[in-house]
C-alpha cells in the first residue's frame, strides 16, 4: 500500500510513500510533497528539490499528531529507508519497528534507529 500511496508524489525525482499501522490498522499516511496550501511541484526550475519539501514518513508523523492517536508502538512501512533527520522523528514519536523497501543512499538514519533500539526490517519489492 505504501508503494500506491508514493504514486500520489508529485515530486518528479523521487516519489515516497508511508504509512504507520498500530495495532492492525493504519493510523495516518503520508507522501513526500509541498506542505498544505504550497503549490504542487517538488522541484524548481533548475529541477532540484525546494527546500520545505516534506519526507513521507515526517508527513505521516504530523499527520498523525493532529488526531486522537499514538505512535507508541506503531510500525512505519515506507518505500525508501528514512534519512538521518526523520529518523530522529521516527524515534521520538514512540514508532517502535520500520519496514522500508529501498535503500537511501546514506544509511546512517537506518543505523540511528538501530542503535536507538527500533526494529529495522528490508523487504525488498
Amino acid at each position: 500500500m505504501a508503494e500506491e500511496w508514493a504514486k500520489l508524489s508529485h515530486c518528479k525525482r523521487r516519489q515516497v510513500g508511508a504509512l504507520i499501522v498500530k495495532d492492525k490498522m493504519i493510523i495516518s499516511d503520508g507522501y513526500n510533497g509541498t506542505p498544505t496550501g504550497f503549490e504542487n511541484p517538488c522541484e524548481d526550475d533548475e529541477g532540484y528539490t525546494k527546500w520545505y519539501v516534506l519526507h513521507a514518513e515526517a508527513n505521516a508523523i504530523a499527520k498523525v499528531s493532529g488526531s486522537t492517536q499514538s505512535t507508541n508502538g506503531a510500525t512505519l512501512y515506507i518505500t525508501l529507508s528514512p534519512c538521518r533527520e526523520c529518523s530522529k522523528l521516527i524515534f521520538q514519536s514512540g514508532i517502535k519497528r520500520i519496514v522500508y523497501s529501498k535503500k537511501y543512499k546514506d544509511q546512517s538514519g537506518i543505523d540511528f534507529l538501530l542503535k536507538s533500539g527500533v526494529e529495522v526490517d528490508f523487504i525488498e519489492i
